[in-house]
């Protein structure tokens, strides 16, 4: 290499890190308007925060883990069209989320944007049910995905002894406990090392969906079910007649106001698609609904590859299911303790000190990672009862949904001036747009709220509700005695500069 080589090369080393910094200072300066000081360092590229987005969504995983909602509530056509169709409703919370994130990218995410887009008099309030819905959310949300990968790991065992052992709740618990402690210590690492992850996590999580669903179409053979029937087969069993994930890392994304909107939107569509190509290709190869629910597994879709592909070759794709669910607990697990540590920030919850605290080492919020973790640890115990924890999954969506609803209804009635478009806008289609988000909402967490049965009794009973009016009793409660009086919303932790909203309006 001559001379003159090695100085081109220094040079656009050079340029490339000064671009860096202008953009990493360009997300400070943003920041720094929106009321907070820059806390972590920015090691998430778009592409990482895409990986990002599209890991916490567990493609194969999640459908491995909620395949009996189809199953009990339409069959064939519960399992295509209750998965596709609802996809456009979602890809409408998913398009309100992204314009939102664009315009505010902070960690403090979905109670910050209904703090700024409600009236001044109930601005506190609004991010108070806000931040407590999402948290409730997040954290149950953990709590599920890392159960279920505790019932994955027990269904493993089951099929590899032949029957033989059957794992108890105390031992799923044992296993849980396990999975959260090492989410802890992963999800505790430097924001470099976790952005690296990411990549690896997407890989395992595609791979993975595309192989299972290569695996249901080949392996099923001649025992297809006829393409009607995949597509239009109805069978009730009941006697009845989670998007934001890349706002709650913008404060560790390089240049978030355009990496974040595109990584949830790209995130989402791509669940979707291989979410419903894998429906469809479960689809084919359910030959009996009945038998499937009928499974002593933990999980029907367990069955399901059993049946398909044997023994050895449902344990090997399994095992691969298993480490998707791994890696979409922890990414979990980091989404969650951004949001701790985002409304501790602002002190709203009790020991809010320690649960705001930066590690020195990583630059990340280890204490509130920990926080998740034994909040997550502690809903476990609801294992214990099928009933109670199958609620579980439900209670989560709830709050997430409620969470993401609220700033989006701001959005078009109170907020409908206020919000500064950033790179990613809806324009004129953000009206109908909202709309038919909160509206999806609304339908959803109403039928969320519903038993499985149309006979309940306590087995069957849908407890959500429970754990939802347990969480939103407690924050009314410390709001009237207590909250209001010292709870204003978004704390500025940075010297006053000049806010991107009108501090008329606000």
């Amino acid at each position: 290499m001559s001379k003159d080589e090695k100085i081109g090369n220094v040079s656009t080393t050079v340029t490339v890190r000064e671009g860096a910094l202008k953009v990493h200072n360009a997300d400070d300066a943003l920041l720094a308007e929106l009321g907070y000081k820059a806390e972590f360092k920015r090691e998430f590229s778009m592409l990482e925060t895409i990986a990002f987005a599209f890991s916490i969504m567990g493609v194969v995983a999640s459908v491995s883990s909620t395949f009996s909602f189809p199953l009990f509530s339409g069959g064939h056509v519960g399992m295509v069209w209750g998965w596709f169709i609802p996809c456009f409703f979602v890809m409408a919370v998913a398009a309100s989320m992204a314009e939102l994130v664009s315009s505010m990218p902070t960690s403090a995410g979905l109670y910050y944007f209904s703090a700024k887009l409600a009236p001044p008099k109930y601005a506190a309030l609004a991010s108070w049910i806000t931040g407590w819905a999402n948290i409730t959310g997040q954290v149950t949300l953990v709590c599920s995905i890392d159960f279920t990968c505790a019932q994955m790991i027990t269904s493993a065992i089951t099929v590899s002894s032949g029957g033989a052992t059957v794992m108890s709740a105390g031992t799923t618990y044992g296993i849980l406990l396990a999975i959260l402690f090492c989410h802890g210590l992963v999800c505790s690492a430097a924001t470099n090392v976790l952005a690296r992850l990411n990549l690896f996590y997407v890989l395992v999580n595609v791979g993975t969906t595309i192989a299972a669903i290569v695996a249901l179409l080949v392996c099923s053979g001649d025992n297809k079910v006829p393409t009607k029937d995949a597509f239009t087969m109805f069978e009730n069993n009941t006697g009845w007649a989670n998007n934001d994930s890349a706002a709650h890392i913008s404060e560790e994304v390089s240049g978030a106001q355009r990496s974040a909107p595109i990584a949830i939107l790209v995130g989402v569509a791509g669940t979707q698609v291989l979410g419903w190509l894998l429906f469809i290709a479960a689809s084919f190869a359910t030959a009996s609904v009945p038998s499937l629910l009928a499974t002593d597994l933990p999980l029907p879709m367990g069955q399901l590859f059993l049946d398909v592909m044997g023994k050895r070759g449902m344990l090997t794709i399994w095992s691969f299911i298993i480490v998707v669910q791994f890696v979409t607990g922890a990414a979990q697990g980091v989404d969650a303790s951004r949001v701790i540590f985002a409304f501790a920030r602002d002190d709203a919850l009790p020991g809010s000190r320690w649960w705001k605290r930066i590690n020195r080492r990583t630059q990340t919020p280890v204490n509130a990672v920990w926080f998740v973790m034994v909040g997550a640890a502690i809903c476990g115990l609801l294992g214990f009862s099928a009933a109670a924890l199958s609620s579980l999954a439900g209670a989560s969506v709830i709050g997430l949904y409620v969470s993401y609803a609220t700033p989006i209804f701001l959005r078009i009635t109170s907020g409908r001036n206020k919000l500064v478009p950033g790179t990613f806008t809806l324009g004129k289609w953000y009206m109908p747009i909202g709309i038919i988000a909160v509206a999806w909402v609304i339908f959803i967490v109403v039928l969320l709220l519903f038993p499985s049965f149309q006979t309940v009794t306590a087995q069957g009973m849908n407890y959500a509700v429970v754990i939802i009016m347990g969480v939103f009793v407690f924050a009314s409660i410390s709001w009237v005695v207590s909250a209001r009086k010292w709870f204003h919303g978004p704390i500025k932790n940075i010297d006053d500069v000049t806010s991107s909203f009108d501090t008329k309006e606000l």
